[in-house]
Parts: C-alpha cells; sequence; structure tokens
C-alpha cells in the first residue's frame, strides 16, 4: 500500500528503549524550475547517489524512509503528481529518487519539514527518535526541518555529502550551525556509517 502522508503506520517491530531510526529526503522531487534552481540542480545529482545508498542501507536495517517535498505551489496536488510532474520536466534528479510505495510521503508548505504536516504525529508512530535528513537546500529548507526537530529532541545526523545548496559556503555555513547548536553529527557517509552513527548515540545516551 502507498505510504501517503496521512497514513497512520505501525511502529517497525525494534526494540523501543534504543530508539529507531528514519531517514528524511528534503525537496529532491524537484523539477528546479526556480531562480538558482540550474545552479542547484547538478548538486543535487551529485549526492542523489551517496542518497540512494543511504536509502537501501535504512531499509535493510528496517528503518523507515520518509520524502518529505514543497508542493512547488501547486497547492492541489498529491504525491504522484508531483512526482510524474518533476520526472516529466526531465529531472535526472527526480527520476533517480524515485519513491517506492514503501516510501512514506509528505508535502510540505514552507520551508521546515515539520510546518503544517503531520511529520510530528508521524515519527513517533514509527518509533524515531533519530533523525537522518538529507536533501536541498542545505542552509534553507534542511536546515529549517533540522532546528525543527532538535526543537523536539530528535538526534540528528546531517552527512556533509548528502545536503547540497546554490552556494557551498551557505551550504558549509549551514552545516556549522547544525552542529554547534543543535548537537547534529555531521561528518559524511565516507567517515561514518549509520552502524556506527547508531552506535554513538546509544553510548551519549549511556554516559
Amino acid at each position: 500500500m502507498d505510504k501517503h502522508s496521512n497514513a497512520v503506520p505501525t511502529a517497525p517491530d525494534h526494540d523501543q528503549s534504543r530508539g529507531g531510526a528514519a531517514l528524511i529526503i528534503v525537496d529532491m522531487i524537484n523539477d528546479f524550475a526556480f531562480p538558482g534552481g540550474k545552479v542547484l540542480e547538478p548538486k543535487a545529482r551529485a549526492i542523489a547517489s551517496a542518497m540512494l545508498e543511504m536509502r537501501g542501507a535504512i531499509e535493510r536495517a528496517g528503518w523507515p524512509v520518509i520524502y518529505v517535498n514543497d508542493n512547488f505551489g501547486e497547492w492541489h496536488s498529491e504525491k504522484s503528481k508531483l512526482v510524474e510532474a518533476a520526472i516529466a520536466s526531465g529531472s535526472e534528479v527526480a527520476r533517480m529518487m524515485r519513491p517506492g510505495d514503501e516510501h512514506y510521503f509528505i508535502i510540505k508548505p514552507k520551508l521546515s519539514g515539520f510546518y503544517a504536516t503531520n511529520l510530528a504525529v508521524l515519527l513517533p508512530k514509527l518509533g524515531a527518535s533519530r533523525l537522518i535528513i538529507t536533501g536541498v537546500a542545505a542552509d534553507m529548507c534542511v536546515l529549517f526541518t533540522a532546528a525543527d526537530a532538535h526543537m523536539r529532541d530528535y538526534r540528528l545526523w546531517i552527512p556533509a555529502d548528502l545536503v547540497a545548496g546554490e552556494d557551498d559556503e551557505r551550504a558549509r555555513a549551514a552545516l556549522d550551525i547544525m552542529a554547534e547548536s543543535m548537537a547534529a553529527e555531521t561528518r559524511p557517509t565516507s567517515k561514518l556509517g549509520l552502524a556506527e552513527w547508531l552506535a554513538d548515540c546509544d553510548r551519549s545516551v549511556r554516559s
């Protein structure tokens, strides 16, 4: 069954005392038809392969994958229309990152994935207390989503190689803010694996 944003799922069968994890993919279903889109699109394409590897690792671990995507002004739209329109536009990023029926898909009206969406309701239903936030743009929608997640006490990993922004300096500055102000892990996946990050979280909880 397709897991639309209004679904109320059963949490995966994991040890809830340990805390579940979820992968959030921000705005990668995208036609990049906006000012700055031509600059951002190749950067998003460059991170897509590594993001798919992380998506596969999360799936193998039994954790949920949640697409959180802007409606791009299409207020009457829904998942399938947004996905097909982005792919029909010729977006290689949208084609590569096309969600499956097993993935959750939340449409957001503003920058944060939490604003006016049911993400805050969905994550506890899934047993998630740790979030890996990926996507575009690092200094906008990723940053605002991470800030709202931090205020809700989620442990965060924003891998530096799984986010991108139009301006590389602003993207790096956003990662610094998330690391320093939100206690987020920002090491790239080339230097930190999923199992290692989860183990680090467990050690910090025990200490």
